[in-house]
């Protein structure tokens, strides 16, 4: 793919972005309705709905040959990630949007024959666009992220982690998570895995532990994260599945390894 053709899909994937986001902001300021997909905790709105079919006509409009992979389901089915993939996100964090009206982000990953290519993350509220090219950087309002501090110890780091995890379930050896998070600097919890994976690439956050996320919630973020140098897998440490569920650690590599002996499945 020629760097005029990944540029271009850079420009318009930041031009709608950033509409959406627009779009977004104008529908708070009005009733919306608010379903549940898998429980309560789990939620949809129109509004999701709606930024989903912005893109999907955007992209079907100008490259009508290109795949969509959304969280709504609302483009086609992709079974292949062969051709340009644009995966993405409408409101990643539709919680807080419901509840906090803020701490959401739309994501827009852009894939070429399996890898990803351009990545964008948008926080809406905080107006931060954060954006990855595939060997030409990653950016925060258009000033280049520094690459993450390869010297960076476990004792040092600020840990995503849901709570979750440090409790009694069915996926982790929760003892083992409770150590972690006493032997690092903190954790916390942003309700987001798009702006995880943000805050890990401008140095917010060392690290990202989560059981289950979702091509959309991902696809933006290891390309932003890869450019500064961290690094994301499976908590068994093998290589991310950009068509299923994924259990997921993203981190800084300097801690990368050394996370991954804490997080034990059952």
């Amino acid at each position: 793919m020629s760097q005029e053709i990944i540029q271009q899909l850079r420009n318009d994937a930041k031009e709608w972005i950033l509409e959406a986001g627009e779009l977004i902001k104008e529908s708070m300021n009005q009733p919306f309705a608010v379903d549940t997909k898998k429980d309560r905790k789990d939620l949809v709105t129109e509004v999701d709905r709606r930024s989903e079919q912005f893109f999907i006509d955007k992209i079907s409009e100008k490259y009508p040959d290109h795949k969509v992979l959304g969280e709504e389901g609302m483009g086609e089915e992709v079974t292949s990630l062969d051709g340009t993939v644009w995966i993405i996100d409408p409101i990643d964090g539709t919680l807080n949007f419901v509840h906090q009206q803020r701490f959401f982000a739309i994501s827009i990953g852009i894939y070429i024959d399996g890898v990803g290519e351009v990545g964008f993350i948008y926080d809406v509220m905080a107006d931060d666009l954060y954006e990855g090219v595939r060997h030409q950087g990653a950016y925060k309002n258009g000033t280049q992220l520094d690459p993450i501090d390869p010297q960076k110890t476990l004792e040092e780091s600020m840990i995503g982690l849901n709570n979750t995890w440090v409790i009694p379930n069915r996926r982790l050896d929760e003892k083992k998570m409770q150590e972690l998070s006493r032997n690092v600097k903190g954790t916390r919890s942003y309700g987001s895995a798009s702006l995880e994976f943000a805050y890990i690439a401008d140095g917010t956050l060392d690290a990202y532990i989560t059981m289950r996320l979702s091509p959309w919630d991902i696809a933006a973020g290891m390309i932003i994260v890869s450019e500064v140098g961290g690094v994301t897998t499976r908590v068994d440490g093998s290589e991310i599945g950009m068509l299923s569920g994924n259990t997921v650690v993203c981190a800084n590599q300097a801690i990368h390894q050394e996370l991954l002996t804490y997080i034990i499945e059952k």
